[in-house]
């Protein structure tokens, strides 16, 4: 059996938010436009984006009247850390705890939120023993 995680989440302004997404990850656009779009890498959906009021045929993913992100943690590993911390920081970027150690996972960790406040970590793989 295969098991794929797709996450979805709801954002404000769906362009705003893959452009943020595409700089931080190197993600490409999987589909584009103002109410959904799927996030790539190397080919890999690794992300959706649905516009928070938009019900289209399942209808709406998020209660408008609650906080966005709160609660939540978009956990990302990748062997690009440095250089997408370094991104990060040069866009301007929210950094709500800068590159450093986990001592509890043995690896670099950067804790940012997202234009909706979603909390996003990415991490470098963890050492192998």
């Amino acid at each position: 059996m295969t098991v794929r995680p797709q996450p979805m989440i709801a954002v404000t302004d769906v362009e705003k938010s893959s452009a943020w997404y595409c700089v931080l990850l190197g993600a490409a656009s999987g589909h584009g436009g103002p109410e959904y779009e799927q996030l790539l890498v190397d080919g890999e959906l690794i992300l959706q984006l649905h516009k928070l009021e938009a019900g289209h045929h399942h209808g709406m993913i998020g209660d408008p009247n609650l906080p966005l992100g709160n609660g939540f943690a978009l956990w990302f590993e990748t062997d690009d850390l440095e250089p997408a911390a370094a991104r990060a920081r040069s866009a301007g970027f929210t950094i709500q705890t800068a590159l450093h150690h986990n001592p509890n996972a043995d690896h670099q960790e950067l804790w940012l939120r997202d234009p909706d406040h979603y909390l996003v970590i990415l991490s470098d793989p963890a050492p192998t023993s």
